[in-house]
């Protein structure tokens, strides 16, 4: 009795694997931008909680030092905006504003600290490791605001002006549509929240005024 053989073994021709290949290629060109614009969107998701972060520390600091405070805005090399807070102890004679006030800085306490050298120095956070401008950008509303200011009970100073109203972020031009544009925005009485600029008055997500 013969052995049984087993059958041979068929390779792949060579229109087989050039069908493959052409199939791994439309997979790759379609997966390959759908993955740079999910991340990116994660991106710019971070980058506007970093900005929130500002907001947030902005007006705890104000309320757990009972000052005033404020959150400033800085040009940072990539195109984005670092952010600093600042406390300082308003007066009956001194007021503190964007023109007068013994404000924090990065190296000393405010002169009106009751705790001295010891009290809070100013928080500075750079915007380096954000998307660069070419990807994602980043203004404020309106245009010129640079600062905005709360009150001892955490409330915004509308005193004064300009006022920052949202930072807004989008896709630059060469990335359109890789993510829709949000903003992080603030309320009157100084809460800070990631939204949707363009929102519909029935959207849920849609930006305070």
């Amino acid at each position: 009795m013969r052995p049984i053989r087993p059958a041979a073994q068929r390779g792949f021709t060579f229109i087989e694997a050039a069908v493959v290949v052409a199939i791994l290629g439309i997979l790759v060109a379609v997966a390959i931008p759908s993955m740079s614009n999910w991340m990116l969107a994660r991106k710019a998701q971070g980058a506007a909680g970093f900005y929130k972060d500002g907001l947030t520390l902005a007006r705890s600091q104000a309320v757990a030092h009972n000052s005033a405070s404020r959150l400033v805005l800085i040009d940072n090399a990539n195109g984005q905006m670092d952010w600093r807070v600042d406390i300082c102890f308003p007066t009956r004679s001194v007021p503190c504003s964007d023109t007068s006030g013994a404000w924090s800085s990065a190296t000393a306490a405010s002169a009106d600290d009751p705790d001295g050298s010891a009290g809070f120095q100013s928080v500075l956070r750079s915007a380096s490791l954000l998307p660069a401008s070419s990807a994602v950008v980043t203004t404020t509303d309106p245009v010129n605001a640079e600062a905005v200011y709360f009150t001892p009970l955490g409330w915004l100073d509308g005193r004064v002006t300009p006022r920052l109203n949202q930072i807004k972020l989008v896709p630059a031009r060469s990335r359109s549509g890789a993510f829709p544009p949000m903003a992080v925005a603030v309320t009157l009485a100084g809460m800070a929240t990631i939204c949707d600029p363009d929102g519909t008055a029935r959207s849920a997500k849609k930006c305070p005024p």
